[in-house]
């Protein structure tokens, strides 16, 4: 019987032990995982912070103020942030209010582009510009002319790969064709040149 009383004492130590151990672990993961919980809670948070300003013109303008404000050469004295305020607003005339009638011509596509009121106006400005861009790029061959209430954009090529190229991309496509958006934004908020 001794021994089976010995047999018994060391299965409660080893009980109470293994007890004691899982409930010291448990502890130390309670506390880790509120930790770790407060630590991504903190993480998710920051996560969900929004990046888009919520409005395109608004991010256009912020990006150019961070650009501007990270050079110590900006020269504050010609920054004119407001035309470039009015020509994203031309933009969002263009892109968005516009009336576009294309039409399949030899060789590629020609776009009556018309409007009334503040969206005539920025038609006018901006496809004539716009067209000096697309001339040459790509072997395209863009030229416009003024309409009653608009403008004509017509965009051709003599590579067949290109004319499917330039139809395919239709009005909208063609307005996003080029580099040079970024860098006339720039160049307007500077105070270098407009349209």
């Amino acid at each position: 019987m001794p021994a089976n009383r010995h047999s018994l004492t060391l299965l409660v130590l080893l009980a109470i032990g293994t007890g004691a151990v899982l409930a010291a672990s448990a502890v130390v993961f309670a506390q880790d995982r509120s930790r770790m919980d407060h630590t991504q809670r903190i993480h998710a948070s920051e996560a969900l912070i929004p990046s888009m300003p919520g409005q395109d013109a608004f991010g256009a303008v912020q990006e150019i103020v961070g650009i501007l404000e990270a050079d110590p050469k900006t020269d504050w004295e010609k920054v004119d942030l407001s035309a470039l305020r009015e020509h994203l607003i031309d933009m969002n005339e263009v892109a968005l209010k516009a009336t576009a009638l294309e039409s399949k011509i030899a060789k590629g596509i020609q776009i009556d582009v018309t409007g009334t009121g503040r969206t005539l106006a920025a038609i006018r400005r901006m496809l004539p510009a716009h067209a000096r861009e697309l001339n040459g790029l790509r072997d395209w061959r863009a030229k416009t002319e003024a309409l009653r209430h608009g403008v004509r954009l017509t965009v051709t090529s003599n590579t067949a790969a290109e004319v499917a190229h330039i139809r395919g991309l239709g009005f909208i496509g063609l307005m996003v064709s080029g580099s040079h958006h970024q860098p006339h934004h720039f160049a307007t908020a500077k105070g270098e040149h407009v349209h």
